[in-house]
This record gives structure tokens, C-alpha cells and sequence, in this order.
């Protein structure tokens, strides 16, 4: 039998696409901040943390990135530390080779024309304007890089660790603690590395306080995608058959 007539096989390559896909897109369109209130036309929320005052404001990457948190548990539940770590690595890989790609297609020389092509749409300089989207600073593109791989590789431990105890009951309790955990590190690190040892230098209550809130933020949006969890627990066991879903499963938790 050829490897891609194994069904469990084609389904790590769809899932390993679908989250390196929505990794190298969540990099890419978090250079937007936007205002979470006005999105959902409710009134503003006003927030004090650390003596920071404010209202909920977000990369537009934070819209995405939750479902990486259920392709990570997915992807642990049925492939193991060994599956997470290849998808994390090679999601890792095609940021740094999508922003070194980014940085060479700004610095090629603009045709004079294509400048000033976007006017009537309120863009005075288009490359200008390309070079402030898609020219996301150095220690931004580090800080990123840094917490996603940290945060993956505890959210890894955190999952098997309750694994353990809990057996194949509780998927809710796996996927939402490893998340708990792991997002401490992926929502800290990377405005430590990007804002605090990164020329914007912000005090310390500034970063206590954006922190936590991107933090609470994203175990939000994991709690209430839980039932996308058991979905994708379903459509595997209905592509898979169950006792290859549940053979697959037995497999990862012993490594």
C-alpha cells in the first residue's frame, strides 16, 4: 500500500497544511490592530490593569490564532509529541521563510507608476504603505517566532502530563489546561522580546497589563471553541473508522 493510500497519513498532511496555513496568515495580518467593541456593536469596555486604562484592542491575528490551539490538541490527541513538533517546526520555518521573502519584496525597486497606482483609494505611496504592512519590525518577527515554539512545546508536556491522570476521558480538560499553560508563555515572551528588550522599551505595568489581557483574550476564545474540539474528534473517527481513531490515539499516549 502506498503511504498516501493510508487515510490516517492523509489526514496528518490536511491538518499539517491547515496549521502551518493559519500560523504564516496569523503572522501576517497581526500587523492590524483592531477595536473588539465597534466589531461586534457593542459598547466599549473599559479595562484597568496594573494602573494601564483602556479598551479591547487586538492583532487581527488573535482572530485565527485560537484555532491553532485546537489543531495543536488535535494534532496531540491522535499523532503525539512526535506530530506536534514536526508541524510546529515547519510552521516556524515558513514565517521566517514568508517574512524573508516579505523583506526582499520590499526593497525591489517600485515601478514609478505602481507608486502612486492606489490614490484614489486614499493611498498616497503604495510602497510606502506595503512596506508598513508587510515590513513587521526585527524583534516582532523574533519575539513571534520565540513564543510560538516555547508555547508549543509546553503545550505538548502540559497535554500528556494530564493525559496521564486522566486517561482518554476529559479531552475538554487536556486541550483547555495545555492552552492555559502554554498561552502564559506565547502571550508574555513575545511582548517581552518585541516591546521590552525591543526599542519601544515599555514599563513593566504596560507589559503586565497587555499581557494579560491578550492572555485572558485567547483562553476566552479556547473555551468557547471546545465544541469544535469534539467535532473534529468526530469527522477523524468517522474518516479513520474508530478502531483506527482509537489506535492512532493509544499510540500517542505512549510516547
Amino acid at each position: 500500500m502506498r503511504l498516501l493510500d493510508d487515510r490516517s497519513a492523509r489526514l496528518f498532511v490536511v491538518m499539517a497544511a491547515f496549521f502551518c496555513a493559519n500560523a504564516v496568515l496569523a503572522e501576517f495580518i497581526g500587523v492590524k490592530i483592531f477595536a473588539l467593541e465597534p466589531t461586534l456593536g457593542i459598547a466599549p469596555v473599559h479595562w484597568s490593569l496594573f494602573g494601564n486604562n483602556g479598551t479591547l484592542q487586538f492583532t487581527a491575528g488573535t482572530v485565527i490564532w485560537p484555532i491553532e490551539f485546537i489543531m495543536t490538541d488535535t494534532v496531540n490527541e491522535y499523532f503525539g509529541k512526535r506530530g506536534v513538533r514536526l508541524i510546529s517546526r515547519l510552521a516556524a520555518c515558513l514565517v521566517a521563510y514568508g517574512f524573508l521573502f516579505a523583506y526582499i519584496a520590499i526593497h525591489l525597486a517600485p515601478a514609478s507608476w505602481w507608486v502612486g497606482e492606489a490614490v484614489s483609494q486614499g493611498v498616497p505611496d503604495y510602497q510606502a504603505a506595503y512596506s508598513a504592512i508587510f515590513g513587521q519590525g526585527m524583534w516582532i518577527i523574533v519575539g513571534s517566532l520565540v513564543a510560538f515554539l516555547l508555547s508549543q512545546m509546553i503545550d505538548v508536556k502540559v497535554f500528556h502530563r494530564i493525559r496521564k491522570h486522566t486517561g482518554e476521558r476529559h479531552a475538554w480538560l487536556r486541550a483547555t489546561g495545555s492552552t492555559a499553560v502554554s498561552q502564559v508563555f506565547d502571550s508574555f515572551v513575545v511582548l517581552y522580546i518585541a516591546f521590552v528588550i525591543g526599542p519601544q522599551h515599555w514599563p513593566t505595568a504596560q507589559f503586565l497589563a497587555i499581557g494579560t489581557l491578550n492572555y485572558l483574550y485567547k483562553m476566552g476564545a479556547a473555551i468557547a471553541l471546545i465544541p469544535l474540539l469534539y467535532l473534529a474528534r468526530i469527522g477523524i473517527h468517522r474518516y479513520l473508522g474508530r478502531a483506527r481513531a482509537d489506535e492512532l490515539r493509544e499510540q500517542a499516549a505512549s510516547e
